[in-house]
């Protein structure tokens, strides 16, 4: 009996399926590629987005060029949708629930103006924050494609 005979010898059918199973299955979990999350650290996870998103809400309402599109708004609602939307955007665990940007913002008339301003105050809410300006840039450019569906005038 040559050498790889014997060291195979003791092997049964269903012990060699059984390893070969969880080979596959080790090998497909070392495959998946995990979902890149660096944004949602610099922002601080949840509580770092919640706090940015307050003072970014708070900067909106203070803002006279664009204040009047938020008189009406739940304001507790709103909030949830945006921690939700920018915690998906950098890769963190939530999941947004809310309308398609589109859908979101028909018939507001926004204009470039007003699109850019919403930016600045996020901005501003990222920096009183503490967030680096790399970790700004990242999720801005990740919320910059929203401005084609969200500018209509």
């Amino acid at each position: 009996m040559n050498t790889h005979s014997f060291a195979f010898s003791f092997l049964k059918k269903p012990v060699v399926t059984i390893c070969l199973s969880l080979f596959c299955i080790a090998t497909a979990n070392a495959q998946a590629v995990p979902q890149d999350d660096h944004i949602y650290q610099g922002l601080g996870q949840k509580e770092g987005l919640s706090k940015i998103v307050d003072s970014f809400v708070s900067e909106l309402l203070a803002d006279q060029r664009i204040a009047h599109y938020f008189s009406k708004m739940d304001r507790h609602h709103f909030t949830q949708l945006l921690n939700d939307q920018f915690c998906e955007l950098a890769g963190g665990p939530c999941k947004y629930k809310g309308k398609d940007m589109s859908d979101a913002h028909e018939g507001m008339g926004i204009g470039n103006a007003q699109f850019n301003a919403v930016a600045e105050d996020l901005q501003i809410a990222m920096e009183k924050n503490g967030v680096s300006t790399s970790i700004s840039n990242q999720i801005v450019a990740k919320l910059a494609p929203m401005q084609r569906p969200i500018v209509t005038q």
